[in-house]
């Protein structure tokens, strides 16, 4: 299959998306992929679904922050190395500097994560996420007729019971690389759009770039007797490097690897609180971390943190993508996608529930704002950044 075409959209582009995206994507990272699958598949158009699971799908399989990989993946993919860049800065400086700011107040603002117009922001992602699985449901699961239609059905719900029953990144990847294997087996190739794009990256250059981030774990630790910053980006590295499911998962690491060194139990705590206020990608709570401690300079901790936390997961990602187009050309690897973004949707429709409803839903005033901005973004066909806007003013009036 030939590479399919994606626009050419220039770098300062890309920023200005991913900006708007950066300020107002709340509610963890599955609502950051409704977010991104709003803007660039049904806004913008500069990808098709097929393609946008087909970058979703390679996320799930690599550790580190998914959304910001998947970000990265697509400002690269439309504009080349200044395009990941841009798409990295715009999503992630919002909450980054929002953060450090917290920081630098010593905590004074309180824990915002419940406030009203917080709520709302999350009930907003709700609406976004069911939005998001409804339309991937059409486009990549389908109606359910014949056996094709049947199997990628059974995919994404088995997929969605198993991770409700037994949640965690382990059940994640086996039920990804099970629904893979079924849809090499069962499935026909796939015909749309999807994988096979052309990129700016070789196969030897995408190599290199999962070496620099191997490499990262051998080197930083023997950099890391020489001063307390080496010590601190070498343990926000390994963080970011070796969990998967990123989002909450990161957390446990980070606190056995900073707390007592760099800073207290209670200040941890207190920017974790804060972390669930912003929008952006959580792990951006490094940037607090290293502005919050004072072993060595805060504005170098709060630079440490932001880039070592995201840096071995977007080398990753980076160097797997010229790989993933080769291997997603072939027939049998496109009978597997096929499986395999049912999987995906099923994955997303699990998280739907799971934190995303249950982290914002507590009773029938919350339920009513759900359908109310659901049906915004179907029915009254608002843009989401308008919903989201709309929810959190609701809910600074009418919410806790």
């Amino acid at each position: 299959m030939s590479a399919s075409p994606l626009p050419a959209v220039p770098a300062h582009t890309v920023f200005a998306a991913f900006l708007r995206l950066g300020l107002t994507s709340f509610g963890g990272p599955v609502a950051h992929l409704g977010f991104f699958r709003e803007e660039f598949v049904n806004r913008r158009r500069w990808l098709s679904d097929a393609q946008y699971a087909d970058v979703v799908a390679l996320a799930q399989f690599l550790p580190g922050p998914a959304s910001s990989q998947v970000g990265c993946a697509v400002g690269f993919l439309l504009a080349g190395a200044r395009g990941a860049l841009a798409a990295w800065a715009a999503f992630t400086l919002p909450s980054a500097l929002l953060l450090v700011g917290f920081a630098a107040l010593a905590g004074r603002a309180g824990d915002l994560s419940g406030a009203g117009w917080v709520s709302g922001l999350k009930l907003a992602a709700v609406a976004v996420v069911a939005q998001a699985v409804a339309g991937m449901w059409g486009s990549l699961v389908g109606a359910g007729e014949g056996t094709p239609g049947r199997v990628r059905s059974g995919l994404a719900l088995g997929t969605a019971v198993g991770l409700l029953l037994w949640p965690g990144a382990w059940t994640q990847l086996l039920a990804l690389l099970l629904c893979a294997l079924v849809g090499w087996r069962w499935l026909p190739a796939a015909t749309g759009e999807g994988g096979g794009w052309p990129l700016r990256l070789s196969r030897r250059a995408g190599l290199g770039l999962l070496g620099l981030a191997l490499a990262g774990l051998v080197v930083l630790p023997l950099l890391a007797p020489l001063s307390p910053a080496w010590t601190f980006a070498d343990r926000v590295y390994r963080a970011g490097a070796l969990v998967f499911g990123g989002g909450h998962v990161v957390l446990p690491l980070l606190e056995a690897g900073l707390v007592l060194d760099f800073l207290s139990a209670g200040s941890f705590l207190a920017g974790y609180g804060a972390a669930n206020a912003v929008p952006g990608p959580l792990f951006t709570f490094a940037s607090y971390l290293g502005a919050a401690q004072a072993v060595f300079s805060p504005l170098l901790g709060a630079a440490l943190g932001t880039v070592f936390i995201f840096l071995p997961g977007l080398l990753l990602m980076l160097g797997a993508l010229p790989l993933w187009a080769e291997l997603s050309r072939r027939p049998g690897t496109r009978r597997a996608l096929g499986g395999l973004n049912a999987g995906v949707v099923g994955l997303l429709l699990a998280a739907l529930y799971d934190p995303v409803f249950t982290a914002a839903v507590h009773g029938p005033r919350d339920l009513a704002l759900v359908l109310l901005a659901y049906a915004a973004l179907t029915a009254g066909k608002l843009p989401a950044w308008a919903v989201v806007l709309g929810a959190a003013v609701i809910g600074a009036g009418v919410l806790r």
